[in-house]
């Protein structure tokens, strides 16, 4: 399966780079443009391996993902590139409206032209797997039953509004042009190698370096938290075994509030690094004032892909976020040259 990954230099990307490039059956072609949030150390690891091949470029290059496609014989495309940081959204749009919007046109047309001479056998086993977010359905009150596959759309930032137009367009292709599509929908993904903006990776990063831990409002907005490891697997499960025209949630099963996150980081730090003072990191946790428009609740309903795929989380959010913290206590160099490169 020769299999172009977008956006295979970001957190959930490379991390779907060094999970496929282990199965024999997959060559897997990166396009990424090398953004801010975009980091080619993260696959240091399969860098030179025979079946992973890096090509920097732009998902809104027309011309670029067309001759990808037709010189490597691609027989699916697994989407990932997006601009995924709400802040950054409120503060300047037009990013994620070009790159989720408009690269997502740009690739869907790209492989439809491209399916419209490819081979009988390509044409019969092709995919467009789109990944998504649960943020598209909006929020929940505390008491409201998690997102299923046909919760309506209700989004609420300029970056899961760009994400919901980009899971419509990839439905529309799919109804009017039958390309053969699938779409994920999976809730906040937390482990090694995240960008540094993130709510862990920051609070982790924060900590260390004595600085204030920004919590919004109260911290009592609740998130359900996904491995990255364990979405990888779901993708390739869904890549592989989904069915054609189908959406599935990929959830960790583990809701939580924001500030009870970031107490847990404290406590799991003044166990591993304690501060050479003795005091807890909790001190310097400060509430800030709320972001503009902040959902309340995400919560997913993935009884789907576990009843279809058989696919479950694997990772206990304790046991998953204490290994991500000591992932970031052990490589500190990858995130302090990542830091300093985006400075420059």
């Amino acid at each position: 399966m020769r299999a172009l990954v977008t956006g295979g230099c970001g957190f959930i990307g490379s991390a779907l780079c060094r999970h496929l490039v282990h199965n024999p059956s997959f060559s897997i072609y990166n396009l990424d443009a090398l953004t801010y949030a975009a980091n080619v150390q993260s696959l240091k690891s399969i860098d030179g391996k025979p079946n992973y091949n890096f090509i920097e470029g732009n998902i809104c290059d027309r011309d670029l993902v067309s001759q990808i496609l037709e010189q490597n014989k691609i027989e699916g495309i697994i989407h990932l590139a997006a601009e995924s940081h709400v802040d950054r959204s409120i503060d300047s749009p037009d990013a994620s409206l070009k790159t989720n919007i408009m690269g997502t046109y740009t690739l869907l047309e790209a492989a439809r032209s491209y399916l419209d001479k490819a081979t009988e056998v390509i044409q019969k086993n092709f995919t467009f797997l789109h990944v998504s977010t649960d943020e598209v359905f909006g929020d929940l009150e505390e008491e409201d039953p998690a997102f299923t596959e046909t919760t309506a759309y209700a989004p609420s930032s300029p970056y899961s509004a760009s994400k919901a137009s980009s899971d419509h367009l990839v439905r529309a292709w799919g109804r009017t042009f039958n390309l053969p599509i699938k779409i994920t929908n999976c809730s906040n993904n937390y482990g090694p190698y995240q960008f540094p903006e993130k709510l862990i990776p920051l609070m982790i990063i924060e900590a260390l370096n004595g600085n204030a831990l920004p919590v919004y409002g109260k911290g009592l907005n609740i998130r359900d938290w996904l491995h990255v490891d364990d979405h990888v697997k779901a993708l390739e499960r869904v890549f592989i075994e989904g069915k054609l025209g189908q959406t599935y949630n990929i959830g960790g099963n583990a809701e939580r509030r924001n500030v009870d996150i970031v107490k847990t980081i404290c406590t799991v730090l003044d166990k591993l690094k304690p501060r050479s003072d003795g005091q807890s990191y909790s001190k310097q946790i400060a509430f800030v004032t709320d972001r503009l428009g902040h959902d309340k609740r995400y919560a997913i309903n993935a009884e789907k892909i576990a009843t279809e795929l058989n696919w479950q989380p694997s990772y206990s959010f304790e046991d998953g976020l204490q290994d991500t913290i000591k992932w970031y206590l052990e490589n500190q160099h990858w995130w302090e040259a990542f830091l300093a490169g985006r400075e420059k």
